[in-house]
């Protein structure tokens, strides 16, 4: 890896054969590292995939927009509501509001 201006990192991966490199800011590649370990993946195995995909777009661009989207739908499910509108969930602590007085 090797440190550009701007807190960029320019790493250095084999895809498909043949040895490119991808420019990305540290939390891409801290982001890209977890989504690749939750997936059982190693980071150029999913990069790899992330290629095959993109079609025209930059390498580093596709990347960038492939963890930003993991990182949308991780916050939605984040949000998701823990019970069926209207009910109460154990794990809301409204739900307990008034136990034991």
């Amino acid at each position: 890896m090797t440190r550009a201006a701007g807190g960029v990192l320019k790493r250095s991966l084999m895809i498909a054969g043949h040895r490119t490199s991808v420019s990305l800011e540290t939390p891409f590649w801290d982001a890209l590292r977890e989504i690749a370990a939750g997936r059982g993946l190693s980071v150029q195995a999913l990069v790899g995939e992330i290629d095959a995909g993109r079609g025209e777009q930059n390498l580093s661009s596709a990347v960038r927009v492939f963890v930003l989207r993991a990182v949308q739908a991780g916050a939605e499910t984040a949000q998701a509501p823990l019970a069926e509108p209207g009910q109460r969930s154990a794990r809301d602590p409204l739900s307990r509001a008034g136990e034991g007085c």
